[in-house]
């Protein structure tokens, strides 16, 4: 997101970085020193950027400040770090020396992702919402071996936009939508994100301002900004995306593209109404702005879904639309498609070939099967997830009364809101209780802390591992409350 390679950060920004970071053995000021040597060897952190002070990272991760002392002498005596008198402590330049031309390497440090690359066991991580598969894909798949192997492997070349057989299925499944596609609108990609990200190259480059929801989903938010996208937040309400906010976004602006998720919302699951989805099809076609509409966040769905908003767009408007199957069949099918207008959806294929030549065709073959059952998937996921839903606000409603939430239109996650306590506090001390969370303030384009007071809290688990969260977020819960909130410093220590 904007202002994320600026040449230091905050004490939250940096908590946020650091994940699970107390997990482990050993003591807790080499756990705090080793976790900011590997962001600097990913290149999250990078040579010349000033880290906070120890007073202000300790009140942040809410641990003694002679911890945080004693890390950063560690890292000192082996020349990662430099302190000098009035300029605080920065990351060496020894590290990693900084070109003539000035460009050093970076890594991306979202802080939703960094528990896919380290699995840490007995810690229930939120970061990423759970989808197993359901009993219908491993059907698709065993089909797909018994009746369609021989043809698949006859293939002898590419399909950089996507297995014809897939592609003419997806726009079916647009059709019977309400949404008349042909295949020629049609290119798949791994997985949505991929989608996104090709979006993301095709219209934006640095300055490019770029209208998007808050909160909105943070893995797309850092997509986007890694383009140099100049993000215009604007606030949703019951129906969605406010419409005034984007009008008036819209005059002042003149974005390059408009970013939404109308169903289902992430993190808040709010279905968009059908009224917002024709007026944003309108605002399109009136004044040439793209919207790109991203429904991969899909999960427990309402009975009357409206059809996608590019069926409410006039002639002229210029809808893309991202979706996949991963939160409905299965997260291991990286199987995600975008429908665009035909010329650009070949763009965007030129673009796709230049990341990957094509897609997997096993995968796309299981896929068209999938997309001939999707009704029935569908209700399977969402009489699952809405099981698990109920279970999870009971739960809550029992341990932790003061928290609020308002129950989603669909999806599989809870947008809590705490009273009175930051939730960047709160999250590091549930993290102390091997619980990992992602604090409101992720999910904003904002860089002025809103939604503080807020995370995301998916309920997609089984009934043992729902009690098991719930049972370890009451523990924090109580003990966050026990301590104070966090000022400038703590009072009293967590750890």
């Amino acid at each position: 997101m904007e202002g994320k390679m600026d040449s230091s950060r905050s004490a939250a920004e940096i908590a946020d970085l650091l994940g699970a970071w107390p997990r482990g053995g050993g003591p807790l000021y080499r756990r705090l020193a080793d976790t900011l040597r590997e962001l600097i060897d990913q290149g999250t952190l990078t040579p010349g950027e000033r880290l906070p002070s120890e007073r202000a990272l300790a009140a942040a991760l809410r641990i003694s400040r002679t911890t945080v002392v004693s890390a950063y002498d560690s890292l000192r005596s082996t020349g990662i770090l430099d302190s000098r008198q009035g300029s605080g402590t920065r990351i060496s330049s020894r590290v990693a020396p900084v070109r003539s031309d000035g460009w050093t390497a970076s890594g991306n440090g979202n802080p939703m992702y960094r528990n896919l690359f380290q699995r840490e066991e007995g810690l229930i991580s939120t970061a990423c919402l759970s989808t197993p598969a359901l009993p219908g894909v491993e059907e698709a798949i065993r089909e797909v071996v018994a009746e369609d192997l021989p043809a698949l492997m006859a293939e002898g070349s590419y399909h950089p936009s996507g297995l014809p057989a897939l592609r003419q299925a997806i726009a079916d499944h647009y059709g019977g939508r309400g949404l008349p596609t042909t295949p020629d609108q049609i290119v798949v990609t791994n997985g949505a994100h991929q989608a996104v990200n090709l979006v993301s190259q095709l219209y934006l480059r640095k300055g490019s301002p770029v209208v998007v929801e808050d909160p909105g989903f943070a893995g797309c938010l850092d997509l986007m900004g890694d383009r140099g996208a100049r993000f215009v937040p604007v606030p949703l309400d019951d129906q969605g995306i406010d419409g005034t906010g984007v009008r008036r976004a819209v005059a002042e602006h003149a974005p390059h593209l408009i970013y939404t998720m109308p169903s289902y919302h992430n993190p808040t699951g709010t279905m968009m109404s059908v009224a917002r989805r024709r007026e944003l099809g309108e605002l399109s076609a009136r004044h040439g702005v793209p919207v790109l509409e991203d429904s991969a966040y899909t999960g427990m769905r309402v009975a009357d879904e409206p059809p996608p908003l590019a069926a409410f767009a006039p002639r002229g408007a210029e809808v893309i639309t991202v979706e996949s199957l991963s939160k409905i069949g299965w997260a291991g099918l990286r199987v995600g498609w975008l429908r665009a207008p035909a010329e650009m959806a070949l763009r965007l294929s030129r673009r796709k070939v230049l990341a990957d030549l094509a897609g997997p065709l096993l995968d796309q073959a299981v896929t068209v099967r999938l997309l001939g059952r999707y009704d029935e998937l569908s209700r399977q996921r969402s009489d699952m997830l809405r099981e698990a839903l109920d279970h999870m606000e009971e739960l809550l409603r029992e341990a932790l009364p003061s928290w609020e939430w308002k129950r989603p239109d669909g999806g599989a996650a809870l947008w809590v809101r705490l009273p009175g306590v930051d939730a960047r506090a709160y999250v590091q001390v549930a993290l102390c209780h091997d619980v990992d969370l992602v604090p409101g303030a992720i999910m904003s384009a904002h860089t002025d802390g809103r939604h503080s007071e807020c995370f995301r809290l998916p309920f997609a688990y089984e009934r043992a591992t729902q009690e098991e969260l719930v049972w370890r977020l009451a523990r924090a819960w109580r003990e966050l409350d026990r301590y104070g909130p966090v000022a400038e410093e703590p009072v009293r220590l967590v750890v």
